[in-house]
């Protein structure tokens, strides 16, 4: 089983869409895109908290 981890080479903001796009094997535009489209129907607030207590709570990938 893949750890899913903060993206260090796919980062735009904190690098949770990117790690999602890494460990599932996505495209993680289309995770934003995604992102975009749940914050849009929830009206914002909900997705940007989540958004960011994921960004605390996914670990940064360790140095290989």
């Amino acid at each position: 089983m893949k750890k899913l981890y903060l993206s260090q080479k796919d980062k735009k903001i904190g690098g949770v869409c990117g790690g999602i796009g890494e460990t599932y094997n996505l495209d993680p535009t289309l995770v934003r895109l995604a992102f975009v489209f749940l914050a849009l129907i929830t009206a914002i607030l909900p997705m940007i908290a989540t958004y960011i207590i994921a960004w605390i709570i996914i670990p940064q990938k360790p140095a290989e």
